[in-house]
């Protein structure tokens, strides 16, 4: 870690200070006159420095030194920067508050990657990257090259403290922190050499076995297991090290830690059984209301990307952006913006279903319907609105998700989670007259089998699940039959069960938008400069063109975001003033959800628009391209390409 000057000239002033106050040359010359010269005895060679710390360390000076200077005075003033010292011990530590330091120290068994040849220097590579989350912190380490023995060695400073503890100004002993059941999740994410993300694994790291540990430390071999149809095949092992600090002043027994550990898991598993056995009696019933019911959609269970069955309303939750959102809207568009992806499948057959966790789904930045609704809907009721996930399918008779919200007038929305789009549910009535008008359906899809939240499950027992003709009227029991609400809460609220995947906050953009989107544009100017000298053109740019094409970029995103089209006008008439009389202009936008250059421009050169404005021949050609790049949380990035050119018309 590197210090401003000033910074570390600072820190090097209170270290001097701190060793004054104990008067450290005091101390110093004791232990040579006394220790050194004795232990020495007849010897007459020369001493060096070896000695001197020896001799320092077995009288207790170094300790005595470390333990008496404070970090938390050296942090406000050096800033929120984690850093370990020389004794692999985490340095900006609140003494008064109880943490947990979690180290890497290295990988091994990654067998899938065992004929990988080492990278040669400068080499792009394909990288492992491993991200945490614990009770509200998340962490993320530096890519590595991917080997059968990744080099992963990182620290992370954990604080034990987070997440809604009654009183968390006091040092928590022992038992509570055993008490404390809260798992680190590890999410382990492959990058290849294109930038595309694959999902490793995900685990679920029980911590307190650091509270029986002599000293407070312990290490642990995790085997990190693959995901989806992989999931019972060993992906890897992470070395790994716990550390409480400050130590624990009385350490528990392991048969105390191991007994917890073991009614926390049989309280989970009653909870799951019962809920399964009501789940059961619940479906018999519902299937005795009509015998069309055993094609209808009604999802109450799914696998997560480990295997595990889990209720689908633990997979939504009421989720806050803080600032990173500012409206619903907003929110949809930041969950259009993360690609789509099935579930990866060997060979082929039916299609493969996994609906991953939330920090799994984030870590990935990419992910299949129902984890971008269950998203959407989880955003949705953080900002305060009626939102439920509908499952149901598409044309052609596709499994679908999306979101749907019901409003105080009565009124449903549904919410294409992939797209942003939103579209008005007006039900058709079956009974009306042949020649009565009735509502056109705008919207895609088809069928809908059951829909829910984070405490409501219903299934629809209408005589049609056609979108079309379905009533959202969820009080009527005739038409919706309800899963009661206090046997989903005990399985599926916050904290109900061990079992259940604890819930990450949101990160903030991770990029520059102006440097990322002047990047990016001196990119394109190059690769258009290029194509043209492959045609025997020469390129001649218009930069007060390029830059008068912000203002359409930026109305492009706004209507994304708000469904308003504004500032169309100004445009326009800034384009009139910019194109002499008897030029012509010709422009063509386009977006993407990604950065690189190379494909955004294979693919817009596939448009005719955009090759005719590309290769444009002509008297007085000028050419003009502009890129924005609109950063959203969670490295989500929406990007808009402005292709133009101005030309003498000449008959």
């Amino acid at each position: 870690m590197s210090l401003p000057p000033e910074k570390a000239s600072e820190l090097k002033q209170i270290i001097h200070q701190h060793l004054a106050k104990i008067d450290i040359h005091s101390k110093i010359r004791e232990v040579l006159a006394e220790s050194v010269q004795e232990e020495l005895g007849s010897d007459q060679r020369a001493l060096t420095e070896e000695d001197f710390v020896r001799a320092l360390q077995r009288r207790g000076i170094v300790d005595e030194v470390m333990t008496g200077l404070r970090f938390s005075q050296v942090l406000r003033s050096i800033g929120e920067q984690t850093f370990v010292n020389s004794f692999s011990t985490p340095a900006n530590v609140d003494p008064t508050r109880r943490h947990l330091y979690l180290q890497v120290l290295g990988g091994k068994a990654f067998l899938e990657h065992l004929q990988e040849p080492e990278p040669l220097p400068g080499q792009v590579c394909s990288t492992f990257t491993l991200y945490l989350h614990f009770r509200n912190q998340r962490f993320r380490s530096k890519p590595v090259p991917c080997s059968c023995e990744p080099d992963l060695q990182e620290g992370f400073l954990l604080e034990v403290h987070r997440g809604g503890l009654r009183d968390s100004s006091k040092m928590l002993d022992a038992t509570t922190l055993l008490s404390i059941s809260d798992p680190v999740q590890m999410v382990l994410i492959r990058t290849d050499t294109s930038g595309e993300t694959t999902l490793v694994s995900s685990y679920f790291l029980d911590w307190r076995s650091v509270l029986s540990a002599p000293n407070g430390k312990t290490s642990i071999a995790v085997e990190l297991l693959g995901v989806g149809s992989e999931s019972k095949v060993p992906a890897g092992v992470l070395n790994v090290k716990l550390e409480l600090y400050p130590p624990l002043a009385e350490r528990l027994s392991p048969d105390v830690v191991s007994t917890q550990q073991s009614l926390e898991r049989k309280k989970t598993a009653e909870k799951e059984r019962l809920f399964l056995v009501y789940a059961k009696q619940w479906w018999r019933e519902f299937l005795e209301i009509r015998p069309s019911h055993h094609t209808k959609l009604v999802k109450i269970f799914a696998q997560d990307e480990n295997g595990v069955n889990r209720p689908v309303c633990s997979y939504v939750h009421v989720l806050r952006a803080g600032r990173l959102l500012e409206s619903p809207r907003q929110a949809a568009r930041f969950v259009s913006l993360l690609p789509l992806e099935k579930a990866p499948v060997v060979g082929g057959g039916v299609r493969q279903e996994q609906w991953c966790t939330l920090l799994a789904f984030l870590c990935r930045n990419k992910g299949d319907c129902e984890d971008h609704a269950t998203l959407l809907c989880s955003l949705l009721l953080g900002f305060g609105l009626d939102a439920y996930v509908c499952v149901g399918t598409m044309g052609k008779g596709v499994p679908h998700a999306w979101v749907m919200t019901c409003g105080t007038d009565g009124s449903v929305t549904f919410w294409e989670s992939l797209t942003a789009h939103r579209y008005l549910h007006q039900p058709i009535n079956p009974d009306d007259p042949p020649l009565a008008s009735q509502p056109k359906p705008s919207y895609p899809y088809r069928t809908v089998g059951c829909v829910f939240n984070h405490r409501t499950f219903l299934a629809n027992c209408q005589p049609s699940d056609a979108v079309e003709l379905c009533i959202f009227d969820f009080q009527d029991q005739s038409r919706w039959k309800a899963m009661s609400e206090e046997a989903l809460r005990a399985v599926c609220a916050p904290g109900s069960t061990t079992s259940l995947p604890p819930l990450p906050p949101l990160c903030g953009p991770s990029l520059d938008p102006a440097a990322a989107s002047n990047h990016l544009e001196l990119e394109m100017r190059y690769l258009v400069s290029e194509h043209r000298k492959d045609l025997s053109m020469s390129t001649t740019w218009d930069d007060h063109l390029s830059y008068l094409l912000s203002a359409a970029l930026a109305a492009y995103e706004q209507e994304r975001c708000t469904g308003v089209s504004c500032g169309n006008e100004e445009f326009q008439d800034a384009v009139r003033r910019a194109v002499p009389d008897g030029h012509t202009f010709k422009g063509f936008p386009i977006h993407f959800t990604h950065r690189n250059a190379r494909r955004v421009f294979a693919t817009s050169l596939r448009s005719p628009f955009c090759e005719e404005i590309v290769c444009c021949r002509g008297d007085h050609v000028r050419l003009a391209v502009r890129a924005r790049v609109f950063a959203y949380p969670e490295s989500a990035c929406a990007v808009w390409i402005m292709f133009a050119c101005k030309y003498r018309s000449v008959l």
